[in-house]
């Protein structure tokens, strides 16, 4: 995107070396319309989904008061893990904030059959903590698939300068269909990871259920903040 490009959303990007495919969050030709990036420095993938958080909170802050002096109206992030620290981004920023496709959950729960459920794809199962869930608004009990030991996982976490897409395919799906053969309730499947984005349609044809996004937040996000004329 070009500097002088008008745009409303800006992203909150993690400090990463990985491939940014076509579907990623983080390749501008993914989206639709405009949109304006801003990395938060040593924010690496490791930190935000592993370590501690806390030592970048005024970072992301400092980062997204810039995308918002430059004319962007609301502010995404790049890691679903960014949820936990929403409440402090939206209170200083003053602007809308969506931080992880995980805020979907409020509004997909009720249009799920009554004996149906949500499911959860994520790169991290074990640091996907309660309090994460709780952020998101992602109801008690919901049933979590983590991508441990994948390459995907592996590329991604340890910020690698190569990611194998037919692997993390395979792989996606392998883990969409465990979800599913464990409890077979779940109607929908959210995506955690924004990385995931790419292997959405596979997911979704192999297990028959709706599959949701930080592509499927944000273009509704964005829908709000620049409104179709008619």
């Amino acid at each position: 995107m070009q500097e002088n490009t008008p745009a409303n959303l800006g992203i909150l990007m993690l400090d990463t070396r990985f491939p940014r495919i076509l579907g990623d969050v983080g390749n501008a030709q993914t989206w639709p319309f405009p949109v304006r990036y801003g990395v938060v420095k040593d924010a690496t993938p490791q930190a935000i989904v592993c370590d501690d958080i806390e030592p970048f909170v005024q970072s992301f802050i400092d980062i997204g008061r810039d995308l918002v002096a430059q004319g962007c109206r609301g502010i995404a992030t790049t890691c679903g893990f960014l949820a936990l620290i929403r409440p402090r981004l939206a209170a200083a920023l003053g602007v809308p904030v969506a931080a992880s496709a995980l805020e979907q959950a409020g509004q997909i729960a009720p249009m799920l059959a009554p004996d149906q459920r949500l499911g959860v794809l994520t790169i991290s199962a074990t640091t996907l903590t309660p309090a994460h869930l709780t952020a998101a608004g992602v109801p008690a009990g919901t049933p979590i698939q983590g991508m441990e030991g994948s390459s995907f996982a592996t590329s991604i976490l340890g910020n690698k300068t190569t990611l194998d897409v037919t692997a993390a395919r395979r792989e996606m799906v392998a883990a969409a269909q465990a979800l599913v053969a464990q409890d077979p309730t779940v109607g929908a499947i959210i995506l955690e990871c924004t990385n995931m984005v790419p292997y959405s349609a596979d997911i979704a044809r192999a297990t028959g259920r709706p599959v949701f996004t930080i592509y499927t937040y944000l273009r509704w996000f964005h829908a709000g903040l620049t409104p179709r004329s008619f």
